[in-house]
C-alpha cells in the first residue's frame, strides 16, 4: 500500500440499529455513556486495576467531586465498575472495572488509538474545509 493510499475497508460490518428485529441494539447506552466527558478517563485511570476514590479524583485533573460520583455512579449502574466499601474509620472506598467494564475498556481502547493515529488528518481536514467555506 501507497503512502497516499488509506485502506476504507471496514473491519468489520456496521448493521444500523432500528433494523426489523433489532430496534434498540443497545448502542444508545454506549454512546450515551461515551459522550459524558469523563468516562473515557476513568476507565482508562481503572484499567491497570482498582482505584481508591481519592486516587481517582487526583488522576482525574479538573473533575469536580459532583462529577466524580455521577460518573462513578453511571459505570456502576451500567455494570461495568464494582464498589467497594470497607468498614474502617474513615470508610475506605475503592472502584474496579467488572469484566464487563473491561471488555468495555478495551474497546474504547481501539477507539482511543484512532483518535490519536487520526487527530492529524481530521485536522488538516478541517482546515481545508474551513478554507473553502471563507473562499
Amino acid at each position: 500500500m501507497s503512502d497516499t493510499h488509506i485502506d476504507v475497508r471496514p473491519a468489520a460490518v456496521l448493521i444500523p440499529c432500528g433494523e426489523p428485529g433489532d430496534e434498540d441494539c443497545g448502542l444508545r447506552l454506549i454512546l450515551d455513556r461515551l459522550g459524558e466527558q469523563w468516562t473515557v478517563m476513568a476507565l482508562a485511570e481503572l484499567t491497570p486495576g482498582p482505584r481508591r476514590y481519592r486516587q481517582l479524583e487526583r488522576a482525574l485533573s479538573g473533575i469536580s467531586q459532583r462529577m466524580m460520583t455521577l460518573t462513578l455512579r453511571r459505570l456502576e449502574r451500567d455494570g461495568h465498575v464494582v464498589r467497594h466499601v470497607e468498614a474502617s474509620v474513615p470508610p475506605s472506598v475503592t472502584y474496579e472495572l467488572t469484566q464487563l467494564g473491561r471488555s468495555f475498556a478495551s474497546q474504547v481502547a481501539a477507539l482511543v488509538e484512532w483518535s490519536r493515529d487520526s487527530k492529524h488528518q481530521i485536522e488538516l481536514a478541517q482546515e481545508s474545509f474551513d478554507a473553502r467555506q471563507g473562499a
